[in-house]
């Protein structure tokens, strides 16, 4: 590990006693935890390392707006005051949080029941309803295009558990935050890929199936680029990264939604339906569209979403899907692959979505 958290100074500034065991949990894309023991009891620490997330004032508004969500009964673990009454800690340059610990366990869309799956798009609907209660107004006229890499902190974590479709992925690049993926950007990116996977050597399996993919998604384009979507929805605060790791369940209750490091102002709907697609993809890259119409339902209701929203954001987010390619660009121009293991069922969702498009649409909002 290249970075050990400064225990003694953060436990002093948080006076939370002597560190007894402190374990590295399972490393996110963008920040670092800690299980962390002491003799004042059990804490999650969290480094906050991604320098586009690390901004000192932008963790703190996250803070404020999980301990309000906490006041209104939103199962969330707001972070402990130092202290000097802050919530970040900034100790040589780097930027801590200490939560309490949760005990809990993360749950796939495979391991919830049909009931179970209702309750999960109702606490979605909660939380976005109850995020315009806490948040500012400031800000909300319009949506922020999304990460040019396509991965948040836990996407592709969360894909590796037989998901596929990391939780706010963006197309290629030249996005148009109004309209999404221009094809012509998708034809171009395709081709530099195609040419990557033709030089890579030993060429292997990966390498032929995204030879297949890429020349499918191509043609699959070809049909349909006259589909590109118009502007987004509804615009409002969401949490940005909502999928199977960032939630814990205890006694098949969700315990607490963590990682709220992409709150921000977004099309609402569009967090439900891709939400939907990692929570509810089979390995074989179709959704459980039973499941996902019985969370659909409950986060229509809880969240004030009709129909029509709904079905505008399934056909923003299929695109996206169509036009995404993250996980190949990890693989080709970064030359990691950790992403590597849930690439055949993403890209066959693509392809499945596209030839059930009618019945995903009614799925959401029928």
């Amino acid at each position: 590990m290249s970075h050990a958290p400064p225990l003694g100074a953060l436990l002093r500034q948080y006076a939370a006693g002597s560190a007894l065991t402190c374990d590295p949990v399972e490393q996110g894309l963008l920040n670092r935890g800690y299980r962390l023991r002491t003799t004042r009891g059990r804490y999650f620490l969290k480094h906050h390392f991604d320098p586009e997330t690390a901004d000192p004032a932008a963790i703190a508004r996250q803070h404020r707006a999980t301990q309000r969500l906490a006041d209104l009964g939103v199962p969330v673990a707001p972070p402990l005051t130092g202290t000097d009454g802050r919530t970040v800690a900034v100790i040589g340059g780097h930027a801590y949080a200490l939560h309490p610990w949760i005990d809990g366990r993360h749950r796939h869309g495979g391991q919830l029941t049909t009931r179970q799956c209702a309750r999960l798009g109702a606490l979605l609907g909660v939380v976005h309803a109850s995020l315009e209660r806490v948040m500012p107004t400031q800000g909300r006229t319009s949506a922020r295009p999304t990460d040019a890499t396509g991965a948040t902190e836990g996407s592709a974590r969360a894909e590796g558990s037989a998901s596929a479709g990391a939780g706010g992925s963006a197309a290629a690049e030249g996005v148009d935050p109004a309209r999404g993926a221009d094809p012509a950007d998708t034809f171009a990116l395709i081709d530099r890929l195609l040419a990557r996977v033709r030089r890579h050597r030993p060429h292997d399996a990966f390498d032929e199936l995204a030879r297949h993919r890429l020349l499918e998604r191509r043609a699959l384009l070809e049909r349909h680029a006259d589909r590109r979507p118009p502007q987004g929805g509804s615009v409002g605060w969401v949490h940005g990264d909502f999928h199977p790791f960032n939630l814990l369940y205890r006694d098949g209750e969700p315990a607490a939604i963590v990682d709220w490091d992409r709150l921000g102002v977004h099309p609402r709907a569009e967090e439900a339906v891709r939400a939907a697609v990692i929570f509810f993809v089979r390995p074989v890259g179709a959704l459980d569209l039973a499941k996902v119409r019985a969370y659909a339902r409950a986060y229509r209701r809880t969240a004030g979403a009709g129909p029509a929203e709904l079905a505008a954001a399934v056909h923003r987010v299929w695109w996206e899907r169509l036009n995404d390619f993250w996980m190949l660009r990890w693989h080709y121009e970064r030359g990691d692959t950790r992403a590597d293991p849930q690439f055949p069922a993403a890209s066959a969702l693509a392809v499945w979505w596209t030839r059930e498009y009618d019945t995903v649409c009614e799925a959401f909002a029928g």
